[in-house]
């Protein structure tokens, strides 16, 4: 990861409140709605940080749009991104999630739904 391309990526607006806010997987749509960000400008900066390897598409999750077509949704791949500061050098260690919490809010996710269904 290129720590110039990895800062500049991190500096443009929107794209903390993205990493912040794609805990769980969500769309460029929906981070745009929730985030009151232009549609263009979630699509652009999703893209940038899944290129970082930031996000990742959730291949296991997939969304039908208004339009009945396919959604990507994405998600947080990195729990914190640390920065040292060594002499001459900038040093980047990004710390990525841990899987097994993924699965078990996902499943707690699906449970939750399911409780409180059409009776």
């Amino acid at each position: 990861m290129d720590p110039a391309e990895l800062l500049g990526s991190l500096g443009q607006k929107y794209s903390p409140d993205i990493l912040r806010s794609a805990h769980e997987p969500k769309s460029a749509q929906e981070l745009s709605n929730e985030l009151d960000i232009p549609v263009t400008t979630s699509y652009r900066r999703v893209e940038a940080l899944s290129e970082l390897g930031l996000l990742e598409d959730d291949e296991e999750n997939r969304e039908f749009g208004e339009t009945g077509r396919s959604q990507t949704l994405y998600k947080r791949n990195v729990e914190e991104i640390v920065l040292r500061f060594e002499d001459d050098a900038l040093e980047i260690e990004s710390i990525e999630r841990d899987r097994s919490d993924q699965r078990l809010s996902s499943v707690w996710d699906d449970l939750s739904r399911g409780i409180g269904g059409d009776d």
